[in-house]
């Protein structure tokens, strides 16, 4: 059932086998997966279809890439694959779930889509500060994740925004690879637990800026400075800078499901010990949606592979696979 235009009206069927609900890597993979078992999925991919990665340039530690590849293209052709096994897509958002009754039932504006079983891979979003010049860099200086680009900035001067253990962790890291690293804090003391702030205050590489917000971050095609204000003081003072990492948090693309779905006091779906398996049977999350710990592409992939996997066993244990 393959195509090579991308599919906007499916060929719906009464009652999906199964639906997979986003288009980032665990997305993908699942459908990768779920179609090659003949189970024929439907992806809802979204408007901003493709994940975190579309906004990532270079990916340089997704395994079989030896020269590194553009997030973008990683994405395409992961579709493509999906694609050839007879996924199909519709990229609209889903407006509203009901996981109350079998099957389930997905709601795109008033088109009313069936499913015996259901992958979520909708993702986290990194939080950011809201500022029009962080957007304008995004990919080109500002990241939201040291672990993908850290090593872009070797012997370079950066920036980590936040007071957590996400921040503490992620100036760290840059500490390998940077010549320099500063912390920008609003408050007079880090939110982040003892360990890890001690290890941020005992690193001769990092130095702390207290009371501080970024103001502005500069640049023409890439980034070369930011404005730092004092929030004490008010006053704002201008720094040559390589490289911006906002640690704010991410937040989790579950709002859909709340109410229906455990989920832990953030917002990311519990899955069960060692399995894909949420709260309800026959509802299965993979990626960013239920990872709060390692938030990688190649992490995100595994799961989806899963938790295709688990829908299948599921499925036919419940004798309605391969309609």
């Amino acid at each position: 059932m393959s195509s090579s235009a991308p599919v906007e009206k499916p060929q719906d069927k009464a009652v999906e086998n199964v639906i997979i609900v986003g288009s980032g890597p665990a997305g993908l993979t699942a459908a990768i997966y779920a179609a090659r078992a003949n189970l024929e999925p439907l992806l809802i991919e979204g408007e901003e279809a493709g994940g975190q990665l579309m906004t990532t340039t270079d990916v340089e530690n997704y395994p079989g890439f030896p020269k590194g590849i553009q997030g973008p293209e990683l994405m395409t052709i992961t579709r493509q694959q999906a694609e050839r096994f007879g996924t199909r897509f519709v990229t609209r958002n889903v407006s509203r779930v009901d996981l109350s009754s079998r099957p389930f039932q997905l709601w795109l504006g008033d088109k009313k889509y069936q499913t015996h079983s259901l992958i979520i891979a909708t993702g986290a979003s990194a939080k950011y500060l809201g500022l029009e010049s962080e957007k304008k860099f995004l990919g080109r200086g500002v990241s939201a994740c040291a672990t993908c680009d850290g090593a872009f900035f070797r012997d370079m001067q950066v920036c980590v925004v936040g007071g957590g253990d996400t921040a503490m962790e992620e100036a760290n890291f840059l500490t390998r690879f940077a010549s320099k690293v500063y912390v920008i804090h609003r408050r007079d003391e880090f939110r982040a637990s003892k360990i890890m702030a001690d290890r941020v205050l005992n690193n001769p590489k990092i130095e702390v800026l207290w009371n501080s917000a970024l103001d502005e971050v500069l640049g023409d095609d890439v980034v070369k400075s930011i404005r730092v204000a004092n929030l004490k003081t008010g006053e704002k003072t201008e720094m040559s800078m390589d490289g911006v990492f906002i640690a704010i948090g991410h937040k989790p693309n579950t709002d859909l499901f709340k109410g229906q779905l455990e989920m832990n006091e953030v917002g990311y779906l519990i899955t069960k010990d060692k399995s894909t398996y949420t709260s309800v049977e026959g509802v299965f999350a993979a990626g960013d949606v239920q990872d709060p710990i390692y938030r990688q592409a190649i992490t995100a992939a595994g799961t989806g592979c899963m938790a295709a996997m688990d829908a299948e066993r599921w499925l036919e244990s419940q004798e309605h696979a391969h309609e």
